[in-house]
């Protein structure tokens, strides 16, 4: 696509009518329906929920986060926080080391079986995401990027920028 094109094309998309709006919003809740569909299958198998999923996945892109850091990147309560990380620790999916520096500080890792059940639920939507943006094409692959970003509010956004440039 030319300059001038994509140029023409983004404008376009500034002028959306409500009704194209309320179709991208139900498209949203039912390709999440879809992205959480096989995870939800595997986390009902062990009387879990998407929060134990979320914690699985965050101690996972970073080993050694804090439980406060984990609070931020969830924006969850202390409390549900706590008894989510409490199933898992007891489960022996994921292990609190106390702080080097600051003993009040717990540091959280997965376990071997919590990185085999964390592989288990991010390879079921790294598969359907795959197909998604094999099907959709490069192009849509960026502007879906784009779209999710400019969604997020500044802090989310911060968030999610700090963890994709600690994997790097």
């Amino acid at each position: 696509m030319s300059e001038r094109s994509a140029a023409q094309h983004s404008d376009m998309l500034l002028f959306l009518t409500d009704e194209q709006l309320r179709q991208g919003i139900e498209a949203m809740f039912f390709a999440y329906q879809g992205f959480t569909a096989d995870p939800d299958r595997i986390l009902s198998e062990m009387a879990y929920g998407r929060a134990h999923h979320r914690a699985v996945h965050f101690i996972n892109r970073a080993p050694g986060t804090t439980v406060n850091n984990l609070l931020g990147i969830l924006g969850v309560t202390k409390q549900s926080l706590n008894r989510v990380l409490r199933t898992l620790i007891e489960d022996g999916l994921v292990e609190s080391k106390v702080g080097r520096v600051d003993k009040r500080e717990r540091h959280l890792f997965l376990t071997d079986a919590g990185a085999e059940l964390e592989r288990k639920l991010s390879d079921a939507q790294r598969a359907r995401m795959r197909a998604a943006y094999r099907d959709a094409g490069a192009e849509a692959v960026t502007g879906f990027r784009a779209v999710l970003e400019a969604m997020m509010d500044k802090d989310m956004r911060r968030k999610s920028r700090a963890l994709k440039e600690s994997s790097t």
